[in-house]
């Protein structure tokens, strides 16, 4: 029997002690308030405060706990298949833009950690797309010609460092590999000194965009000329976000094997996806991706992963599991600048397509440059683009909402509170209400409206990490319904246990 951790619990994140970032103190209004404190936040951040900017980052748990702590930790511009994606979804010439910063923001990266001699276990490592078959194969040439016609210097190879043969795949050297929560409390203290500063445990809850622009927090209200909204998936809702972005989750485990683990950091370009890398003497193990809030979600996405690694490495322990979500624009390509069409004062960056250490710095530098003055291109990645080979996939997107909204109310309750196991969860019919009721091991009862308070879907439980999600835009909550995953910034209310079925 292989031993397997209980708790699910990121890499990354285990055994980190915290370090504590203050509350907002007298020091109220700053040139750029940047809301968010993962890598795109805290890249933008401290390149606006090597303008000359006094910023201040705010983060509603601890910076880099969200989804840079939860990666995979690769930094690199060879994505899988994206940049073949982006040619037949926008053409060659914003693949080879997407390229070209792409890679940038991976020399950024490696250049950030050598000037503020940040100590996060970075690595030179090569990149691969793997087809696993030779039905893959047409997808890795077609992934390997966009990539030439982007100006990438890749090659293609039969040879990967994976215990198991592969019909083919194209690489790319000199990427990167890092510890990513310690990446980002390195930028973090860069950041928090001099006029600058790094509020955690602080949410935005509203903004006022005015001169200066004005955003309500849990711990008062905080100015700035400007504000970057860097949330991962943007809050509020005055950007129609929601319309262009389905939210994405996936399943790593991390594993002791015997012998040498594989070092290369590799993805196959089939479905389904599955992707490799190490760090130290473990083996990561990455894949079983649904849309946020899935009925079908599980425990077997983590046996999946598990049978998987057993099939072609000799582990001895599975140490970690953890998951993270994804925010994937309809049209592959992030969403970078201005936040509405009218906006002067308000930035944002989204859309990484799970890529988000390159993506998020990529996106940092674009969105400082242009917030110092500097001319940069905004046309590729502005947020209010339209695509119209994309409008297929934004309507899909957008149906999906709307089953999901009218679906969940016609479903019917699951009984009554009292019959909730204990470790279930239960949706409560009272009427015309639902209330989602979860019973602990202790016996304990917690109950929540179902009532997500971003734009008012039902949310569903997951039995995998014992939380409330939204199948609509991806918000999370915890059973007494605390906000665990924007773009949702107040809590589900709690109420009583309804006793009828």
């Amino acid at each position: 029997m292989v031993p397997t951790t209980t708790a699910a619990e990121s890499l990354w994140l285990a055994g980190r002690a915290g370090v504590l970032f203050p509350l907002p103190g007298t020091e109220r209004a700053f040139d750029v308030l940047v809301l968010g404190g993962g890598i795109t936040g805290l890249t933008t951040a401290l390149l606006l405060k090597q303008h000359g900017a006094r910023v201040a980052v705010i983060d509603a748990g601890r910076v880099g706990t969200g989804a840079t702590g939860n990666s995979t930790a690769k930094v690199t511009a060879l994505q899988g298949t994206m940049l073949s994606t982006i040619a037949r979804t926008r053409g060659a010439g914003v693949a080879a833009a997407y390229a070209e910063h792409s890679l940038a923001g991976v020399e950024t990266v490696a250049k950030l950690v050598t000037e503020l001699g940040i100590g996060c276990d970075l690595r030179r490592r090569a990149a691969y797309t793997v087809a696993l078959d030779d039905h893959e194969l047409s997808a890795v040439e077609q992934e390997t010609d966009a990539a030439h016609d982007a100006g990438l210097p890749v090659d293609t190879t039969s040879e990967v460092d994976l215990p198991f043969d592969v019909a083919g795949a194209v690489r790319l050297d000199d990427q990167l590999e890092l510890h990513p929560l310690a990446y980002a409390r390195g930028l973090a203290a860069a950041i928090d000194s001099e006029g600058s500063r790094v509020f955690e445990q602080t949410r935005a809850l509203s903004v006022e965009e005015g001169r200066p622009v004005r955003v309500m927090t849990t711990h008062g209200e905080l100015s700035g000329e400007r504000v970057v909204v860097a949330t991962h998936y943007p809050i509020w809702d005055r950007g129609l976000y929601f319309t262009r972005l389905k939210v994405m989750r996936s399943y790593c485990i991390a594993t002791r094997v015997r012998g040498e683990p594989s070092r290369s950091m590799s993805i196959t370009a089939g479905t389904p996806t599955w992707s490799f890398r190490s760090a130290g003497d473990l083996m990561i193990v990455c894949g079983q991706g649904h849309a946020a809030g899935a009925r079908e979600a599980g425990q077997d996405r983590f046996t999946a992963l598990e049978d998987c690694a057993r099939r072609h490495w000799d582990v001895t322990e599975i140490t970690h599991r953890w998951s993270a979500q994804d925010a994937v624009p309809y049209d592959s390509t992030p969403m970078i600048g201005t936040y509405t069409p009218v906006s002067s004062r308000m930035f944002v960056a989204t859309g990484f397509s799970k890529w988000g250490l390159s993506g998020g710095t990529m996106s940092a530098m674009l969105l400082a440059a242009q917030i110092a003055g500097e001319q940069v291109p905004t046309d590729v990645f502005s947020p209010h683009r339209l695509s119209l080979r994309g409008l297929p996939t934004l309507a899909r997107m957008n149906t999906k909402v709307g089953v999901d909204i009218v679906g969940d109310r016609l479903m019917p309750g699951q009984g009554s509170a009292e019959q909730t196991p204990p470790g279930q969860a239960r949706v409560v019919r009272s009427g015309t209400e639902r209330t989602g009721v979860y019973r602990d091991e202790a016996g304990l009862l917690h109950a929540v409206s179902l009532r997500c308070t971003h734009l008012g879907c039902l949310v569903r439980f997951n039995a995998t990490e014992r939380s409330w999600d939204c199948p609509c835009h991806g918000s999370r909550f915890d059973v007494d319904g605390a906000v665990l995953e924007g773009p949702a910034v107040r809590p589900l209310p709690r109420t009583c246990p309804p006793s009828e079925a």
